[in-house]
């Protein structure tokens, strides 16, 4: 396999037409850089160059070297280029997964935007499934982070990272009793006779715990009459009549018929985080930026909230 080094020696000579200047133009001694076209040479069991009375020239093999040689080069350096750039995290690939609910947090599209347009040498491949699949992909290797609801508590190998927290709203029927009151928030107790559409706690995980909690803390435990296979799918149950649901605010943005969102009050710990879920001790250049990322997304997000 021919020496780089060797390569750049060769063409400094045939660039310069004499080895004395090749080796100055290179910060070298005369001796070492001769010792590399000689061995150049032997390698190639032909001879590059002759030597003239002021200088060198290329012999026909030499001129056949010359062109391939810049060719070599140049693919190198575009090679460590590429390295470089993999190693800022600049190239590459990355896997990232989402649940629905996430996904129409504004916070999620907004800041994958960002990123593509920050990162163009990056590809990105995006997958939406429930949190359980998600994190079997993270586990897996399928994925390299996914934005979930759930902290993952119980699951080794992962790790979350908090990004926000958001209020969530009583979704209701547009036919339903409570949805032709006033727009004033309305105590959680006062769903203690309603029959609740919730998502599958499998999916849910840790907001399905949360309205439990929230509710048995406001003194009755909730009759759950329906389950969906996603969050966004008990807002379909909803508008069809089969019960309320409590949803994160930003699910509002579905804007689906047939329904109607109340703010809540009396129930301070009801709340829908928001997540980056990676593997534990997964390092990669570009997966750092993708952290660092959100996470200056969030500190502004935090000092700047969007306007509803």
């Amino acid at each position: 396999m021919l020496e780089l080094r060797r390569l750049h020696a060769f063409v400094a000579i045939a660039q310069e037409g004499h080895i004395t200047r090749a080796a100055e133009r290179l910060g070298m001694q005369q001796p070492p850089l001769t010792r590399l076209l000689q061995g150049l040479e032997a390698e190639l069991g032909v001879k590059l160059v002759e030597r003239l009375p002021r200088g060198v020239r290329l012999t026909t093999a030499g001129q056949a070297l010359l062109e391939e040689a810049h060719a070599v080069l140049e693919r190198a350096a575009g090679v460590a280029e590429v390295v470089r750039r993999a190693d800022r995290g600049e190239q590459g690939r990355l896997g990232i997964g989402f649940t629905s609910s996430a996904a129409l947090h504004p916070f999620v599209p907004r800041v994958l935007r960002r990123f593509r347009e920050t990162l163009s040498g990056v590809s990105v491949v995006l997958e939406e499934a429930g949190t359980g699949e998600l994190m079997d992909a993270l586990v897996h290797e399928r994925l390299d982070a996914a934005f979930v609801r759930s902290p993952l508590s119980g699951t080794p190998g992962l790790q979350v990272v908090p990004i926000l927290s958001e209020p969530m709203l009583l979704a209701l029927p547009v036919a339903h009793p409570l949805a032709q009151e006033p727009g004033a928030p309305l105590r959680l107790s006062a769903l203690a006779g309603e029959g609740f559409v919730l998502y599958r706690r499998r999916v849910g995980l840790g907001l399905y715990d949360a309205i439990l909690v929230a509710c048995r803390e406001a003194g009755f435990s909730p009759r759950v009459v329906q389950e969906a296979p996603r969050m966004t799918a008990t807002l379909s149950l909803v508008a069809a009549g089969l019960g309320v649901s409590i949803v994160p605010a930003s699910m509002q943005r579905l804007r689906g018929d047939g329904i109607v969102y109340r703010a809540l009050s009396g129930c301070p710990g009801l709340s829908a985080p928001l997540h980056l879920a990676t593997r534990v001790g997964d390092n990669d250049s570009v997966l750092r930026r993708l952290r660092d990322m959100v996470a200056e997304d969030a500190a502004s997000e935090a000092v700047h909230p969007p306007l509803p």
